[in-house]
């Protein structure tokens, strides 16, 4: 099945994947990034966001908040750096 992406990064979900997935307006889907490089879709649900956990490797440490800023600001200066 085929859908188009539009101009605002929009797309309509074909019918039989609705039908498939027992979407009904106002229901949430999820997109889930597998190891792959493929993408699987799924009715949002709390069992759904459940399968989320264990996505991202956990860290070898725990990081302060100045630590993660630091870390975004030394991004930001090397990237703007390397495009001067």
């Amino acid at each position: 099945m085929l859908a188009t992406l539009t101009s605002k990064s929009q797309i309509t979900l074909p019918k039989d994947i609705r039908l498939m997935l027992q979407l009904e307006p106002g229901d949430k889907i999820v997109f889930l990034p597998m190891a792959d490089g493929q993408i699987t879709v799924a009715k949002a649900n709390k069992a759904s966001f459940a399968n989320l956990r264990g996505i991202l490797p956990q860290p070898k440490q725990a990081h302060t908040v100045e630590e993660m800023n630091q870390a975004v600001c030394d991004a930001v200066a090397a990237r703007q750096h390397a495009g001067a």
